[in-house]
């Protein structure tokens, strides 16, 4: 194959579906890993947590001398095992759909990025745009931390942070390519990136801090749980990136 067809072979784009039917088969395995690694290092944070929750409720009820009796819907058992895979195998399929239309809109708009370089550019900006801003802003909590009056409330902080997070990072990659003719890809890539963290640690700044750690929580279990949280985070963005671009070489290769 000369050289021109085989360089237009690995820059044209696959088709959407394609794209879209490797992310989904790609999240399904990132929602598999993401599980084994939520089971091996998550789990045991959730349940001291449980334990500390369940300590405090019985010493309530003590003292006020009776017992509300509430009964357990889902065993916690089944959250530990089947519930936990459904959550992340569901959240990993869904995931990995997004990551194929993301793909599919990112693919061959970033530079002279390679195929597995798109992936990784797609990877980097999703995990700190969706996981790693929003999570800094405001971290996700074990059992027993949180009031029930303010879930509505921290719920929709979260998301406001995520979709801003979003935008912001989608104009980034404009600002970024607008700039690259003027003074190079890397100079525009350093003045997007540095905009985008200002920008996002601005509106951190600016929204509402919410501080519901009881006192007397033990921090290493807190701690513990934020990194499980964070790493299967990784685990599972990371899962879908190496399967999406192994799948992605592997249909490029055939159309060669």
């Amino acid at each position: 194959m000369p050289l021109t067809e085989e360089r237009a072979a690995a820059t044209a784009a696959p088709a959407v579906r394609s794209l879209l039917v490797w992310g989904l088969l790609a999240g399904l395995v990132g929602g598999v890993l993401a599980f084994g690694f939520a089971s091996a290092f998550g789990e045991p944070s959730v349940a001291a947590a449980i334990g500390i929750e369940e300590a405090g409720a019985e010493g309530h009820s003590h003292d006020a001398g009776h017992s509300h009796g509430e009964e357990e819907v889902v065993s916690r058992s089944f959250q530990a095992t089947g519930g936990l895979a459904i959550g992340t195998l569901a959240y990993g399929v869904g995931l990995g759909g997004l990551f194929g239309l993301a793909m599919a809109f990112a693919y061959g708009r970033i530079g002279s990025a390679s195929p597995r370089g798109t992936v990784a550019a797609v990877l980097g900006i999703g995990y700190l745009a969706v996981v790693l801003v929003p999570f800094l802003t405001y971290p996700a909590n074990p059992p027993a931390v949180g009031s029930g009056d303010t879930i509505g409330e921290r719920t929709g902080l979260f998301f406001g942070v995520l979709g801003i997070s979003l935008v912001l990072a989608v104009a980034a990659v404009a600002v970024a390519r607008a700039l690259a003719d003027r003074v190079g890809g890397w100079t525009a890539t350093l003045v997007a990136g540095v905009g985008y963290l200002l920008l996002v640690t601005v509106v951190a700044k600016l929204l509402p801090t919410i501080q519901e750690v009881p006192a007397g929580f033990p921090g290493a279990v807190l701690w513990e749980f934020r990194i499980a949280s964070l790493g299967t985070s990784a685990v599972l963005w990371g899962g879908i990136a190496v399967v999406f671009a192994t799948l992605l070489q592997r249909g490029l290769t055939r159309t060669r």
